[in-house]
């Protein structure tokens, strides 16, 4: 049975993002079965569950890497089920993932920056042949938001070190700095403190608190390390075999009898 205890108080505005009835099946496999989920802005969600529960197929449904079987993704009030994760990337659903995805040729900074160029510059040509103030200030404000995240994500004095000469804890940083940099309404985090040090796994928790709080971001950790996720989440969903099984604060799904028998044992 579902834990039915009430939610913070950050969940008293409508959801940003959210899954409806969602079902994914691979043959005759259920990776998901009728998942409803609800994630809100200014908040940061855990989800939890044993090895084949369903979390990143989850992800994967949210992000718009795959398209459910059956069910509904809604972002901001709005049927978004069929759009592509760069779509949806481009609109604030921005995600890390297990392994490791840098620009191991590039830079520290460029990796950061590479999420802002999509928006281009505005002007075309002609603008980058005459140097129009209205590109250097878009090129200058672009510049300004990655040294703010460089320095939030303790990454400021490694900018100019190639990313594939980086250990994978300032790595799997440089993943959430380059996440982050274009604002996002919504952060799918997936295992990001795996190969971190525990100074870094802080620093991360610190990073992600503050984006919640001070740009009502909603973050959503899937992440095998329960005691972080519960220390750090207003709320957690806990999945086993496709289906939720338990969601409401950290307590109340650390003591509930479904999921202490699916996982926490």
């Amino acid at each position: 049975m579902t834990d039915t205890t009430p939610f913070p108080s950050s969940q008293t505005s409508d959801p940003v993002l959210k899954a409806v009835g969602v079902t994914m099946a691979f043959g005759g496999v259920r990776a998901l079965d009728n998942v409803d989920a609800s994630f809100y802005p200014g908040e940061l969600c855990g989800l939890i569950g044993p090895n084949g529960a369903g979390k990143t197929t989850l992800f994967d449904c949210l992000s718009g890497l795959r398209e459910p079987t059956s069910g509904k993704i809604h972002y901001e009030g709005h049927d978004v089920t069929s759009r592509s994760s760069t779509w949806r990337a481009r609109q604030g659903i921005r995600r890390t993932f297990q392994r490791q995805q840098i620009f191991g040729w590039l830079t520290v900074e460029d990796n950061v920056l590479v999420a802002l160029e999509w928006e281009g510059g505005g002007g075309g040509l002609v603008a980058d042949l005459l140097a129009l103030p209205t590109r250097r200030r878009r090129e200058q404000a672009r510049r300004d938001r990655v040294d703010e995240v460089l320095e939030r994500c303790g990454l400021n004095e490694l900018r100019y070190e190639t990313a594939a000469n980086l250990p994978i804890g300032r790595a799997r940083m440089v993943e959430l700095a380059r996440a982050v940099v274009y604002k996002p309404t919504v952060l799918l985090l997936d295992e990001p403190t795996s190969g971190l040090e525990e100074f870094e796994v802080e620093n991360l928790a610190q990073v992600v608190r503050r984006l919640c709080v001070e740009e009502n971001c909603s973050a959503v950790l899937v992440e095998h390390d329960v005691n972080f996720v519960m220390r750090n989440s207003d709320r957690v969903i806990a999945l086993n075999l496709g289906s939720v099984i338990a969601e409401g604060t950290p307590d109340a799904v650390r003591e509930n009898a479904a999921v202490r028998s699916a996982y926490l044992g």
